[in-house]
C-alpha cells in the first residue's frame, strides 16, 4: 500500500515537459499519457556529447521506448573518455548503477552518481570520484541538467528502482555511433576506444534493450543473445563512494 501511495503521489505531481520524444530507434513516439503509465517501469539511460543529449527510455511489452530527450547545460573537456582525476573531462562508456548512487539531496539539486571507474576504468588505471549527472546546469566533470530536466529523469529512476529495477544502465557516447560518424572520427586519438563503444550503439538500435557488456581483457564487449531472451546485466560497477 505504501509503494502504490508514493506511485500515485510522483504521477500526479510529475510535470509535462516539451522535450523531443521522436528518435530514430523509435517509429511511434510515446505520447504524454503513455509516458506517465510508464513511471515505475525499468528505464536506460543513453547520453551523447555532441549532441549534447540525454534520453531516457523505459520498457513498454519487452521493449524500451523513448519517453524523453533533454539537453544537457553543460560537461567538461569535449570528446573522448575520462583519465584522471583532475582533467575536468566527462566520462564516456557503459556503466551501471544502482539505487545508492541516487543522491535526492545534492548540492547540484538531485543527481545521479555515473559509478565511474567502472571495471573497465579500473582496469585501464583510470581515476576520479563524483562523476555524476546533476541539476545546477553547471558542471566540472559531470553531465549538467537544468533543475526542471533533472527533476524529471531523477523521479523515474527512483520510481524503476522502487518497482523492482535492480540496476540502472547508463551508456555514454561521445555522438550518435553511426557508421557516417566514426568514419568523420577515424583520424581521431580516441577511435580505438570509440570502436569499443560503437556495438553497445548499434546493439540498442537493433534490439531495442539495454546492451550487456563485460570487460574482457581490458576492453568492453557487447554479449550477444542466444536467443529474444535478455541477458543478465554482467557490467560490474564499483560502488558509489
Amino acid at each position: 500500500m505504501i509503494r502504490i501511495a508514493l506511485f500515485l503521489a510522483m504521477l500526479l505531481s510529475l510535470p509535462l515537459f516539451t522535450a523531443n520524444y521522436a528518435a530514430a530507434s523509435d517509429a511511434v513516439p510515446v505520447n504524454a499519457a503513455l509516458k506517465k503509465q510508464l513511471l515505475g517501469a525499468p528505464v536506460y539511460i543513453q547520453i551523447f556529447k555532441q549532441e549534447r543529449k540525454l534520453e531516457l527510455y523505459a520498457q513498454l511489452d519487452g521493449e524500451f521506448r523513448l519517453i524523453g530527450s533533454y539537453g544537457i547545460c553543460d560537461f567538461s573537456g569535449g570528446l573522448g573518455n575520462k583519465r584522471r582525476e583532475g582533467d575536468f573531462k566527462s566520462p564516456e562508456g557503459f556503466y551501471n548503477v544502482d539505487i545508492h548512487h541516487l543522491k535526492p539531496d545534492s548540492r547540484f539539486y538531485r543527481a545521479i552518481n555515473i559509478g565511474f571507474p567502472n571495471a573497465y576504468d579500473i582496469s585501464q588505471g583510470y581515476s576520479g570520484k563524483y562523476l555524476m549527472i546533476h541539476g545546477n546546469c553547471k558542471s566540472i566533470g559531470c553531465y549538467a541538467m537544468t533543475d526542471g530536466y533533472m527533476d524529471e529523469i531523477f523521479t523515474y529512476v527512483q520510481a524503476a528502482f522502487q518497482f523492482g529495477q535492480r540496476n540502472l544502465k547508463i551508456s555514454i557516447y561521445p555522438f550518435r555511433m553511426t557508421d557516417a560518424n566514426m568514419k568523420a572520427h577515424k583520424n581521431s586519438s580516441y577511435y580505438s576506444f570509440w570502436s569499443q563503444l560503437q556495438p553497445g550503439y548499434a546493439y540498442f538500435e537493433k534490439h531495442h534493450q539495454p546492451p550487456n557488456v563485460v570487460v574482457n581483457e581490458g576492453k568492453y564487449e557487447v554479449l550477444q543473445p542466444l536467443s529474444n531472451t535478455p541477458l543478465p546485466s554482467q557490467l560490474a560497477f564499483a560502488p558509489m563512494k
